[in-house]
């Protein structure tokens, strides 16, 4: 029941929005209950009624069919209309509120969480899970009162029809009820067993449809098929036992729904051949029966829909609970003055709790506007150790100051604010090229997105698309080259115009005539600023300030690039070796 309450969180801001959409619809089941007694009337006092002649008779049923008329033609379809659009409104609304919370908490989450975690499954929550549960709004919290009103309604319009028949009509609610009970109180859990089989498929669907080039470039289609079966057997063996035993449940709630005409029927006969009911009224009452039990088959079925609503919710509310890594501090402060100096102070770090550490005892001083690079062999720690800076993730021992302040106690928004980073792999969004560069800065305006362009060396070659700063680059900018997209991200940090500045192999991916093009933008954008590089191949860091030599976390070396040649020693045989390799 913990997320039914934290449901109504989302659903109190729009109760009295609910309680009209009730109101409204009691309305309009309750005009449908008029038919039952129209029939009774029409048999018992009009055609059944030898006082009076047939003009007569002819008069009463025109006058009693035309206020029907006017019921079911004008008021009704207003009644009607109003009822599907407020339900659906007031719905739509509560799932974009808990989806818009959705996305904050999302944002929130660290990199760890996203590590372990496949987006498929993420996805799948915020929009499978999160529409199932317009099902608890509509059906739980509307169409519920709805059918109850509506059998309230009946049950009592039949009593002051004929209470014993009455008393006859309602003898297989106990047996209603208990079959309820017994059917649905383990749906929960098969529901939620079936959606999670429903996530894993489109988690790997995603996964492959994104890596589609890869599965074409090794022709492993057949394989892919194979692993693409076994998930979707699984959701299809989760989602059959799901089938059945709501099949049981239908079968037997519906055959006690069968029956319960059968004994009215066959007990009105019995009381009309004996002189005590009219055959108006038992006719009545048999129309009553289908207006009784239509609502308690309907209750029935959304029993199954609240029961796999309530299972969504769960997953929802899962993925909510999910704690921040990393998150500010009670008493953290805005960055606001800013000179750009940092410091390592015995930093070590490991990915998780108890885990082998990454980093060990990094002691390093950075001056304003220097440029530092990281280097040594892949698996070191280089990108660890600047993944820090930004506080992707926190030390496990250890501080970073900036002006000498432990960045754990500014807020993480106005630190990330003063830093620009340009990876490897950058992201593009599938926008425009005008909306990613945008990305630096929101606000910024179409001249100062072509300065940072040019800044970048990236103008020239987005003239040349399609539809310049409007064309769209496609999912992580799959029509760009590799170094048009970098280009692009360059041009976005050159936009944003940070203190601190973070380059991770931004370079390592392209081609030696790119990766020289890009250089000089690198090397402009780096101007001023406190710069970190991690770097692989050496040539492209030998004019930095401070080369740090990395390995198995530690630091092993640390000077300039003369410097460390003359020495030696690690930097010295990792440079000669790549220069060999040029060669």
């Amino acid at each position: 029941m913990g997320s039914i309450y934290r449901y109504l969180e989302f659903v109190k801001p729009y109760k009295w929005q609910i309680a009209g959409t009730v109101v409204i619809g009691i309305l309009k089941f309750a005009i449908p209950l008029l038919i039952p007694l129209l029939i009774k009337y029409v048999v018992d006092d009009v055609i059944g009624n030898d006082d009076l002649t047939d003009p007569e008779k002819v008069n009463k049923l025109l006058g009693v069919m035309g206020v029907m008329i006017v019921v079911f033609v004008v008021v009704r379809p207003p009644v009607e209309y109003y009822r599907q659009y407020f339900a659906q409104w007031t719905a739509s609304r509560i799932l974009y509120d808990i989806r818009d919370r959705l996305f904050t908490h999302l944002q929130k989450l660290s990199f760890k969480y996203y590590s372990k975690t496949r987006a498929g499954e993420v996805i799948s929550r915020v929009i499978n899970d999160v529409e199932q549960t317009k099902a608890f709004v509509i059906t739980g919290l509307m169409n519920l009162w709805l059918d109850a009103a509506t059998i309230v309604i009946a049950v009592g319009i039949m009593f002051t029809m004929n209470i014993k028949l009455t008393i006859v009509s309602l003898v297989l609610f106990p047996f209603y009820a208990f079959s309820i009970r017994y059917f649905f109180g383990n749906l929960r859990r098969l529901t939620r067993t079936r959606s999670q089989a429903l996530a894993e498929v489109q988690s790997y669907l995603h996964e492959r449809v994104a890596g589609m080039p890869v599965i074409k470039s090794f022709a492993i289609e057949e394989e892919e098929q194979g692993r693409f079966a076994k998930h979707n057997s699984n959701f299809l063996r989760k989602a059959l036992d799901h089938t059945s035993w709501n099949a049981k449940a239908f079968a037997v709630v519906n055959t006690i729904t069968d029956i319960a005409p059968l004994i009215v029927i066959g007990y009105s006969a019995y009381e009309v051949i004996h002189g005590n009911l009219t055959i108006g009224t038992m006719v009545a009452f048999i129309a009553y029966i289908d207006k009784l039990y239509n609502p308690l088959r309907r209750m029935v079925n959304s029993s199954t829909t609240i029961t796999q609503s309530i299972a969504s919710m769960d997953r929802v509310f899962e993925l909510m609970d999910e704690k921040y890594d990393i998150e500010d501090s009670p008493d953290a402060v805005e960055l606001t003055s800013f000179k750009g100096n940092i410091a390592f102070r015995g930093v070590s770090f490991a990915y998780e709790e108890g885990g082998a550490s990454v980093l060990e005892n990094i002691n390093l001083q950075v001056s304003r506007g220097e440029t530092t690079a990281f280097v040594g062999m892949s698996g070191g720690g280089k990108s660890s150790l600047v993944s820090l800076i930004p506080r992707f993730y926190d030390v496990t021992d250890g501080s970073i100051e900036l002006d000498g302040q432990d960045i754990r106690t500014l807020k993480i928004q106005s630190l990330r604010n003063k830093i620009g980073i340009v990876l490897q792999d950058n992201i593009l969004f599938s926008e425009s090229v005008k909306m990613n560069i945008l990305l630096g800065k929101p606000d910024a305006t179409d001249e100062e997105v072509i300065e940072a362009a040019k800044a970048a060396n990236a103008h020239e070659f987005i003239l040349s698309l399609p539809e310049g700063y409007e064309t769209k680059v496609g999912e992580r900018g799959v029509r760009l080259s590799g170094g048009q997209r970098q280009r692009i991200a360059i041009a976005r940090v050159f936009l944003k115009n940070p203190p601190i500045l973070i380059l991770d192999e931004a370079t390592s991916a392209l081609d030696l005539e790119s990766e020289h093009a890009i250089q000089e933008s690198l090397e402009t954008l780096a101007r001023d600023r406190t710069t970190f590089i991690v770097a692989h191949r050496l040539s492209t860091i030998t004019h930095a300030d401070r080369i740090v030599l990395i390995e198995h976390g530690k630091i092993v070396e640390i000077g300039t690039h003369e410097e460390l040649m003359a020495q030696s020693g690690s930097y010295y045989n990792l440079f000669q070796v790549q220069e060999l390799g040029k060669e």
